[in-house]
């Protein structure tokens, strides 16, 4: 996937943040389906990091304000950590007035928790003061959506980090990740939904043993 990105910004000329926006669109909508169809006035509360992972759950905040929803950034760490282009997403957030807050800030009373933390590239445990994060969400029996890959888990052996999110559901990006293979993954991963965010087909018939079919929805539940 990491290797798909690339070839997507950098041969096919794909704008980063086009994809982030498709990303971001994708998520609110799942969270929609899981407040059973309409957010109007229900607590959503984003957990943030500061890679691009982060800016997808950014922009979702943005589109589940816009449809009525009662939303609240936790950003994990300070805004000046913000890589550039997640950088632009909140600056946008926090011009629109959604309320932001540091990890000590309470979920709310959120009926659901996004999960943008940490992407595909991470590596290892979860370091503070995501880790603080990751446990709080998991012990507030909140339900989570993940996204692309539930914070803690490696993307790529499907092994669970300490801690670890505990997903309700997860939409993945692009292209499902090998470690969703891994059996021990799936009490993390749960629901597991597949998002188009427009790489170009070409890119997927490279990548992809098949060809991705988006024909009919933008997500699909693969599992």
């Amino acid at each position: 996937m990491a290797e798909a990105d690339r070839v997507a910004i950098e041969d096919f000329r794909v704008d980063v943040l086009s994809l982030m926006e498709n990303a971001g669109v994708a998520v609110a909508g799942v969270t929609r389906n899981m407040l059973r169809g309409d957010v109007a006035e229900k607590g959503v509360c984003c957990l943030v990091g500061k890679g691009n992972n982060g800016g997808d759950g950014l922009v979702a905040a943005r589109h589940l304000h816009n449809w009525g929803a009662k939303v609240k950034v936790v950003l994990a760490g300070d805004k000046s950590e913000l890589r550039d282009v997640p950088a632009k997403q909140f600056e946008i957030v926090e011009r629109m007035g959604i309320p932001v807050g540091g990890v000590e800030e309470d979920f709310g009373g959120a009926e659901l928790l996004v999960d943008a933390l940490l992407g595909y590239s991470s590596r290892g445990n979860p370091r503070e003061p995501i880790a603080g994060l990751i446990r709080r969400a998991n012990a507030s029996k909140i339900q989570t959506l993940a996204v692309d890959i539930p914070s803690g888990l490696d993307a790529t052996t499907g092994v669970p980090g300490e801690p670890c999110v505990v997903a309700k559901a997860t939409v993945t990006l692009g292209l499902p990740k090998t470690g969703f293979l891994n059996p021990a993954a799936a009490i993390f991963v749960g629901e597991l939904y597949l998002a188009d965010i427009a790489m170009p087909m070409e890119v997927y018939l490279r990548y992809a043993q098949q060809q991705v079919g988006f024909g009919k929805a933008t997500v699909v539940r693969i599992r």
